[in-house]
């Protein structure tokens, strides 16, 4: 049966706003040509025209990032030192490679307004909307209104968040990995900061994030073209890069569909 790919994954690149300024990528790239001082390391006295094809060694790329740059996946280490009411939390070489491939739902929520905390009920409207019950193991999606501003200057800005009680109707119900096309999982800051100064309730900072601490769970963030995807009857996979202690790896998040 043929196989559709979807790429779920933003590009790294120098280029496209992603994250705020002190936080972005820097990638210097090096041309065959400028690799020679390298080569000669190994090959003393070899010019560039007297390599394989006369063009010089190799093309190699310099990255400066962190962790949470480009599509990653967060551990349960990113959001707090324990999870599952008080066991040490895992970081990212620990996540079991059997939460990053599983069935995907997407739950459509373009329509909510930026710096909107989905609540379980709205999730379970959604759900009950798209026909579809969450099973133990699904990686769940959210498609926000910040997929469509990938570059922008207010993308960081953009797009509705997932709550604490949102975020525990999910994992209760055996969810391990989510995942979002907004720079958080949670509402963007610049709503949150608002709120915790109207009310002084510092609870509300990362509260989907915080759920992690009573259920540990991953997820997903800077996902992108969520809008290509059904509500369900896909695949997911998300395998993160293997960090030793990390927070969070990149990953090149896919979906399949078996047409």
């Amino acid at each position: 049966m043929p196989r559709r790919f979807i790429d779920l994954s933003i590009t790294l690149c120098n280029d496209v706003v992603s994250d705020p300024p002190f936080m972005r990528p820097q990638i210097t790239y090096q041309t065959h040509h400028e690799t020679m001082p390298e080569a000669r390391h190994f090959f003393p006295g070899v010019a560039a025209d007297m390599m394989p094809g006369g063009e010089g060694f190799a093309a190699v790329e310099t990255i400066t990032l962190s962790t949470h740059n480009g599509t990653h996946l967060d551990a349960p280490w990113h959001f707090h030192p324990t999870m599952d009411g008080g066991a040490r939390a895992i970081t990212i070489d620990e996540v079991p490679l059997d939460w990053c491939f599983r069935p995907g739902v997407k739950l459509d929520f373009r329509h909510l307004p930026d710096g909107h905390v989905v609540s379980a009920a709205e999730v379970e409207a959604e759900l009950a909307r798209i026909g579809y019950d969450v099973q133990p193991l699904d990686i769940v999606l959210v498609n926000t209104a910040a997929g469509t501003v990938l570059g922008q200057d207010d993308y960081i800005n953009t797009g509705c968040g997932m709550g604490y009680e949102a975020t525990m109707y999910l994992t209760t119900r055996g969810v391990r990995v989510t995942g979002t096309d907004a720079w958080s999982w949670d509402a963007p800051f610049s709503y949150t900061a608002q709120r915790v100064k109207d009310t002084g309730d510092t609870a509300l900072i990362w509260e989907g994030h915080k759920a992690g601490r009573d259920i540990g769970y991953c997820h997903l963030e800077k996902l992108h073209n969520l809008e290509a995807l059904p509500a369900h009857g896909f695949t997911v996979s998300c395998f993160p890069h293997k960090i030793k202690g990390a927070s969070a790896g990149w990953t090149r998040a896919v979906a399949m569909i078996d047409n």
